[in-house]
Formats: C-alpha cells, sequence, structure tokens
C-alpha cells in the first residue's frame, strides 16, 4: 500500500504541472490567435477554442482515469 502523504503530494505536484502548462500556452495565446488571425479569423477563433477546452479536458481526463482505478 501506499503512503497517503506521498500520493496527495504526487497528485499536487501534477496538478501544478497541468497549471504551469495551461499557463505557459494562455500566456501565449494572445499572440498565436493574432498570428493566426491575420491568416483567417475562423481557424484563429477555433484554434483558441481548442486551447481553452484543452484545460477543462486534461483536468476531465485525470479524474476519470482516476476513478478507474477505484480512488
Amino acid at each position: 500500500m501506499t503512503d497517503p502523504r506521498s500520493e496527495g503530494r504526487s497528485q499536487a505536484i501534477a496538478a501544478a504541472i497541468i497549471l504551469m502548462a495551461a499557463g505557459l500556452v494562455l500566456y501565449f495565446m494572445p499572440a498565436i490567435i493574432l498570428a493566426l488571425g491575420s491568416y483567417s479569423p475562423y481557424l484563429a477563433a477555433g484554434v483558441g477554442a481548442c486551447l481553452v477546452l484543452a484545460f477543462f479536458v486534461v483536468f476531465w481526463l485525470r479524474a476519470r482515469y482516476q476513478r478507474q482505478r477505484g480512488k
């Protein structure tokens, strides 16, 4: 059996890594959207929506995985 403290710590580390990665993507998102918007406004809107949606999808998939493991 695993130690509850180390399990909680690993979950916190995983969440911090996900939040930092999402923060970096969201930080550079305006530049990405403006660059794509000069090519196609529909492409820029689609990519922007996908980037924002990906933030929530990652946490949803992580919760689903943990539920399947019986946590």
